[in-house]
């Protein structure tokens, strides 16, 4: 089994008492994550997508949750976004049974996060798991190993099954694409026209890397400029994609109000768009590498516990900068290039480097991957 870096963070925050949230897409792994963690024998596990769960909490009372617990003391609500009225359940429980340890999972922020932050202030911690991660998949074989595995993963992406599964990964990217990635977005939000979801989706992936205008993907999908913004709020409140802002500080011609749209997985992403081709014979191959790098430093950040802002930027003549970070005052840019060739011309746009003398500049290539990754 793959360890994951967030283990010893949920054996902590069990320690405190306190609700453990763990949020995250479906099949990253959270269901198995939590039972490698804890004895059988000492676990009530709830699905929270059962209707007779469901029912349990609809007439939720100590004494009677007490019963289905009997002498174990963990309990486990998995898929709890699917549970109405979650975050109110979870405080009586808490208030009742403080001896009981509580976990619960979502594969959806907007539902679970949302609605479980007033309830449960001061009474939970929360946590959020990934695709598999570069560094978790170093850990797990060597650096070596991962750095050749570097282009299957454009390819593939990390989704845990995708990874252990040698042979299988296009057929369990369509089934995650067809059958996860809608489920709860179709569900709790009532979008009934899913597919202008999945044409809103196709031209995300087509333009990772890229600045996207609402205005122009809701042409291209038959929408307004407000419903396009909504979607993808709720994308990335299903973990399936998230924005980055355009840096600006000093310069008139910087953009002030873009974004770009990265997918959390490229494996997802490519099969969205129905294309599996290996990375020599793509077009897109240095829009993977961006997305692939950015979507690593998300997690790479995460599961340190560290925090820290970032951007992209760019200029009205086009001068730009592919990822931009700040933490603890230090402001570090880099550029990423597939190509080693590429990587070696690359310097930073003497615009900026006027503009922010402080800032630290570096070219992310195959090569040295490791020094952004790990």
């Amino acid at each position: 089994m793959i360890q994951r870096l967030s283990a010893d963070k949920i054996k902590n925050a069990a320690e405190s008492k306190k609700i453990v949230i763990l949020l995250g897409a479906r099949q990253v792994g959270k269901t198995t994550l939590l039972k490698s963690l804890f004895e059988s024998d000492s676990l009530l596990w709830l699905n929270g997508d059962e209707l007779d769960v469901q029912n349990i909490f609809e007439t939720l009372s100590a004494e009677r949750f007490m019963a289905y617990l009997g002498s174990k003391k963990i309990v486990v609500i998995d898929e709890a976004q699917r549970i109405s009225n979650i975050g109110i359940r979870l405080k009586v429980l808490a208030d009742s049974l403080p001896n009981i340890q509580i976990f619960a999972t979502g594969s959806s922020s907007f539902d679970l996060a949302n609605n479980i932050n007033e309830p449960l202030t001061g009474r939970k911690r929360e946590l959020q798991l990934f695709p598999l991660s570069f560094s978790e998949l170093v850990n797990h074989s060597d650096l070596l190993t991962e750095k050749r595995m570097i282009p299957h993963r454009l390819v593939f992406g990390s989704y845990p099954e995708v990874v252990t599964s040698q042979g299988q990964e296009i057929e369990i990217l369509k089934e995650l694409s067809q059958s996860y990635l809608y489920k709860d977005i179709l569900t709790f939000e009532k979008i009934r026209r899913s597919d202008k979801l999945v044409k809103l989706l196709q031209a995300l992936a087509w333009q990772i890397g890229s600045q996207v205008s609402y205005n122009e993907l809701a042409q291209a999908c038959s929408m307004d400029a407000k419903t396009v913004e909504h979607y993808i709020t709720i994308l990335e409140q299903a973990f399936i994609v998230f924005r980055l802002g355009s840096f600006s500080r000093n310069l008139r011609n910087e953009l002030k109000n873009s974004r770009k749209v990265y997918f959390y997985d490229n494996g997802i992403r490519n099969a969205i768009i129905a294309n599996f081709s290996t990375i020599e014979n793509r077009g897109d191959a240095g829009a993977l590498w961006e997305n692939y790098l950015v979507s690593e430093r998300v997690k790479k950040i995460s599961y340190s516990g560290r925090f820290a802002n970032s951007w992209f930027w760019r200029t009205k003549e086009q001068q730009e900068i592919d990822y931009i970070e700040e933490s603890n005052g230090k402001l570090c840019t880099y550029e990423f290039k597939w190509s080693d060739a590429y990587a070696k011309k690359t310097r930073c746009p003497l615009t900026f480097s006027r503009s922010y003398p402080d800032a630290s500049f570096s070219v992310i290539s195959p090569q040295n991957v490791e020094d952004f990754l790990l």
